[in-house]
């Protein structure tokens, strides 16, 4: 017997929520934590369209991407109230948790490395917590690699941080290869994606 919800992740009428993560505002646009609102921005250009407000406390833009319905979106609640807007979204949009993609930037793994996978813990994550809290864990992630900070640096700090003049001469190269990988997830399937992207 196949479940309603069951049925909504193979329909390809339903679309796929797409949900960059990061901080509003122009302080916070070339941090390392705001990698995710960058990728969703490619998508968006690619999509062709821009970003409206959405009640659910989020910029969002529906479109078309690789043949796929899809709901790009920007929580513009601070990394670590990203929960509400994403359920919000979820219900507004009746997306099954298996057509939700989340893309992040990840410390426990290099930068210009990807690693796509579903499930999982949150790694002490700001903005995946509240999001697995509300959603559970099975959503698909893209985790956009920026490395561990130099020395004693204080996590947070570095985080908040612009990416390095070294790393910001490959960042719209690897922020290119992400939006690749999420319109890979969304078109050929977890695995297939994976062997390609993940470096």
């Amino acid at each position: 017997m196949v479940t309603p919800q069951a049925h909504a992740a193979t329909d390809d009428n339903g679309p796929w929520l797409v949900v960059g993560l990061g901080n509003p505002g122009p302080e916070y646009e070339g941090n390392r934590h705001n990698v995710g609102f960058m990728v969703a921005d490619l998508l968006a250009a690619r999509v062709g369209g821009k970003f409206k407000a959405h009640k659910s406390r989020a910029q969002v833009l529906e479109g078309r991407l690789a043949g796929r319905r899809v709901v790009l979106a920007k929580p513009m609640t601070y990394m670590n109230l990203s929960g509400g807007p994403v359920t919000a979204l979820r219900d507004f949009y009746k997306v099954p948790t298996e057509r939700i993609v989340v893309v992040h930037d990840e410390l426990d793994i290099d930068f210009a490395v990807l690693r796509l996978k579903r499930g999982g813990g949150d790694n002490g994550h700001n903005g995946l917590k509240p999001i697995t809290k509300s959603l559970g864990p099975d959503y698909y992630r893209v985790r956009f690699g920026i490395g561990r900070p130099p020395g004693r640096m204080d996590v947070a700090a570095y985080v908040l941080k612009d990416f390095s003049s070294t790393e910001r001469k490959g960042l719209d190269v690897e922020v290119d290869r992400a939006a690749d990988a999420v319109e890979s997830l969304i078109t050929d399937g977890l695995e297939r994606a994976q062997s390609f992207y993940n470096s």
